[in-house]
């Protein structure tokens, strides 16, 4: 697996942005990758995307491939570094333009620019295309979904969040991996006894500490606690359930779970994977794009099959469906309502039969990645990856919930507040009342 897939710090770099996923529209100029043109008021239809390999390579051979099928209707593609994109997007937003296809994240800013007229309602049209429809993950719908109505197709590929554990570090205590919340609290001291920090974690990054509170709040509650948040529900952050998962969260803390100092480990120079391969910690809760950074540094921890990975187990008592998962559920393309209607049936001719294709998904595939379309996993057969890619398909193929990253399902505001909020819950600075609190005075903001 390659690390040049968009890892999520990147991802989620770009979300915050707009997370604040960057606005889902884009600007009537040509940006500073390729071909011209942008705007969709006139002319052919455009559609903007991030360079960076392997990903825009894909998508550009997806849209050449398009234009040498439709010679008469073809796409103008413009690429966009991330920041640019966002800078870019912004503009574009107050401009009231926007490129015919508007690549994404979904979630909170979808919903922003669904409620403020910007993108269209597509729920028609996928109920005329039924075999567009079926033949992605049932999943990867939820975050193109506002209010009942889908506004954005999925595309690309999946990246749920996995409990990593060293095998290594497990023989040396003569232990098994976790299969409850229970097995969990019970190998921290054990782990502890032999030098060995049970979990690692990249805490100054706080996106990776919401991962935890993700699972938590699922585990205990089920889906439904943090779906009445995004929502909007008053109080919903002040749920039992909500509750009960922040004190367990410092539970962990204060019996010493994670390793010491992991408040100034930052993420985005992969130490906190590190900690893991060096056997210095013995498991992480990490997303699935951390297999192929580890696989590259980390000498044969990951080709001797030292590495094991896992969905995150039951909590004794949840009610929550434990083949539930949260992280990216996909990546999503939306139409803008400003186009014409001639560049938005372009566009819905490229949904139809050029996003994942059979060619594109081949490249996904040999990129290294895991594509939101079924029946794939028999691909996967070539590659040495193979287990961990039919992994990761399974937990998101079979999940009956893939929850999108609470800072992108959220607005830019309470996105920034949630971060904050769970910084100061890891540092044992505020209690789960408190924590709750203040999250209640940021809903539906």
């Amino acid at each position: 697996m390659e690390r040049s897939i968009l890892s999520r710090r990147n991802f989620l770099g770009l979300s915050m942005g707009a997370a604040a996923g960057v606005a889902l529209a884009g600007c009537g100029s040509s940006g500073p990758g390729t071909a011209s043109g942008g705007g969709s008021s006139a002319g052919a239809a455009s559609y903007w995307y991030l360079t960076g390999q392997p990903g825009e390579g894909i998508r550009t051979n997806s849209v050449n491939r398009f234009n040498q099928a439709n010679p008469n209707t073809k796409l103008t593609a413009t690429t966009f570094q991330n920041d640019a994109y966002k800078t870019k997007i912004k503009t574009a937003i107050g401009a009231g333009q926007a490129p015919t296809i508007i690549w994404g994240w979904g979630g909170g800013t979808l919903r922003t620019y669904a409620k403020a007229g910007q993108v269209e309602d597509l729920t028609s049209w996928f109920g005329e295309n039924g075999a567009v429809k079926d033949r992605l993950f049932p999943s990867s719908f939820g975050a193109a979904t506002i209010d009942g109505k889908i506004y954005a197709m999925p595309a690309e590929t999946v990246q749920p969040i996995v409990l990593f554990y060293n095998k290594r570090a497990f023989e040396k205590i003569k232990a098994e991996p976790p299969q409850s919340w229970g097995d969990i609290m019970d190998l921290v001291p054990k782990f502890n006894a032999a030098n060995i920090a049970p979990f690692s974690l990249g805490g100054q990054s706080r996106w990776t500490n919401m991962m935890w509170l993700e699972f938590l709040f699922d585990r205990i509650g089920g889906s439904e606690v943090f779906q009445a948040v995004f929502d909007g529900q008053k109080d919903a952050w002040s749920n039992p359930a909500a509750i009960e998962a922040l004190t367990k969260m410092q539970d962990l803390i204060k019996a010493n779970g994670f390793i010491k100092g992991f408040s100034s480990i930052t993420a985005d120079s992969n130490a906190d994977q590190a900690l893991l391969y060096t056997g210095k910690a013995a498991m992480m809760l990490h997303g699935t794009w951390t297999y192929g950074g580890m696989a590259a540094d980390g000498g044969d921890f990951v080709s001797s099959g030292s590495l094991g990975y896992m969905n995150f187990p039951p909590i004794d008592g949840g009610k929550g469906d434990v083949s539930d998962t949260v992280g990216n559920p996909g990546q999503y393309l939306s139409i803008s309502s400003k186009a014409t209607a001639e560049q938005k049936e372009t566009a819905k001719n490229f949904f139809k039969t050029a996003v994942l294709s059979d060619a594109e998904v081949k490249e996904w595939i040999d990129s290294g990645s895991v594509p939101i379309v079924k029946g794939t996993e028999s691909a996967f057969g070539a590659s040495k990856d193979a287990d961990f890619l039919k992994f990761v398909y399974n937990t998101s193929a079979n999940a009956k919930v893939f929850a999108q990253s609470w800072d992108q399902a959220l607005s830019p505001t309470a996105a920034e507040k949630l971060l904050d909020n769970i910084a100061q819950l890891f540092q044992l600075k505020i209690s789960p009342q408190q924590w709750a609190t203040n999250m209640n005075g940021v809903i539906g903001q």
